[in-house]
């Protein structure tokens, strides 16, 4: 793992807890973390923009973001969400803006690193899907 000093073994077993990575092995989770830069970010960071291109997703270890549609709140998430996989999977623009609501750690992907994480884990491409379509079914109000 990238950037910020910290303790590797808490930020593993931080991610081994999120149910969308417990079936990854202990080499699949360091693999995951080697391609992630861990970042802080301060409350009111918009960390994507609305119909912007889709060049990073995020997954949030601490905090809750607000995702917004038009300038409207339409969800918020925290530990454990993936925010911005979405337009990576669909090859889409952003769908939605993403401001930190409090502070928040989470560990950033580039587009790159999650198209080298899809060849390397094939299931890591199935969490992003699984993700991808709890979303539209809770945007849908399925």
């Amino acid at each position: 793992m990238r950037g910020k000093d910290s303790d590797e073994n808490a930020r593993i077993e931080n991610l081994a807890k999120i149910a969308r990575f417990s079936d990854f092995s202990d080499s699949e989770i360091a693999m995951v973390l080697d391609a992630a830069t861990y970042l802080t970010v301060p409350e009111g960071w918009a960390m994507m923009a609305e119909n912007t291109p889709a060049d990073k997703a995020y997954l949030i270890l601490s905090g809750e973001v607000s995702v917004r549609r038009g300038g409207a709140e339409v969800a918020r998430v925290g530990a454990g969400e993936l925010v911005g996989e979405m337009a990576l999977v669909n090859h889409k623009l952003r769908s939605a803006t993403v401001v930190t609501e409090t502070p928040l750690e989470a560990l950033h992907f580039t587009d790159q690193a999650v198209a080298d994480l899809n060849e390397k884990i094939p299931h890591f491409k199935d969490a992003l899907t699984g993700a991808v379509e709890e979303r539209s079914h809770h945007d849908q109000g399925d």
